[in-house]
């Protein structure tokens, strides 16, 4: 049965792209590559030979109906991306949709992300976050991104291209203030690096620039807001709840609510365990 394959590609180490994604470009009909050029030296390195489309941005209405129609006809297509997994804050994701749209079967290969592993290398709270992407080149458009997430209390995960990196921190400075931030570049490759600081350091050191490779920024979200002037200890309670459902441990979620509504943070941490 012909069917679209989203087959995820590696994001640096040429180790990490697994047997099955493999044998599913060896087996596949054709290709749909973000840029031919790329994904050529992937395939020449593990010895595939494959006709390839290109399908990227600015031709992915006219290219992805032509790749439908060969579905439909009975061939079955594969979709990578130059690096990661296909259709995450990628054009791969129109192609999808048009799939489902037209009945066929959309079959996953995954691969490696470099925003779930930014997050894991971060350190930063997971159990709750939010994926931006990248943010818009034009400054007004960015700003108003950053500024509807002032208040977000989830961690913040972007990716920046280096040459924009000192503007986007000085627009997260201004929009987050001083924040808790992990810098993740150039992931599974030799120099892959994590620098944890915060936005106001951040911006001191490479405000302008001097960081290259991938980039990932994770963030820590704010701080949950307390609008109540009497907050009763039920309120500081589930504060503390919300914490915790955002990632922190029940002892920094106490410490937390504590430090923002006046009470002892003791009291806070045995009603929070039901003791």
């Amino acid at each position: 049965m012909s069917k679209l394959y989203i087959v995820g590609t590696p994001i640096g180490n040429l180790g990490d792209f697994s047997p099955r994604a493999v044998e599913t470009l060896n087996e596949c009909d054709f290709i749909a590559a973000e840029d031919t050029r790329v994904t050529l030296k992937l395939l020449n390195h593990f010895g595939i030979k494959k006709n390839m489309v290109s399908y990227f941005e600015h031709n992915r209405r006219e290219r992805g109906e032509m790749i439908v129609s060969r579905i439909l006809g009975g061939e079955s297509c594969a979709l990578v991306t130059d690096a990661g997994m296909p259709a995450i804050s990628d054009p791969g994701e129109d192609l999808v949709k048009l799939c489902h749209d037209n009945g066929i079967k959309v079959e996953s290969v995954p691969g490696p992300c470099a925003f779930t592993t930014a997050l894991a290398l971060s350190g930063m709270p997971s159990g709750r976050f939010t994926f931006e992407g990248f943010l818009s080149v034009n400054k007004p458009s960015r700003r108003e991104h950053l500024d509807s997430l002032k208040n977000e209390t989830r961690t913040m995960l972007f990716y920046e291209a280096p040459h924009k990196l000192g503007a986007t921190l000085k627009d997260m400075f201004s929009a987050f203030g001083d924040r808790e931030i992990a810098i993740v570049r150039e992931i599974t490759k030799i120099h892959e690096q994590v620098i944890k600081t915060t936005l106001s350091q951040a911006v001191e050191a490479y405000g302008e620039g001097g960081l290259k490779g991938e980039i990932v920024l994770v963030i820590h979200g704010a701080e949950p807001v307390v609008n109540d002037e009497k907050i009763t200890l039920e309120d500081a309670v589930e504060m503390a709840k919300k914490s915790v459902e955002n990632g922190l441990s029940v002892s920094e979620a106490a410490k937390q609510a504590a430090k923002l509504s006046g009470y002892k943070k003791g009291e806070i941490y045995k009603l929070l365990i039901g003791e």
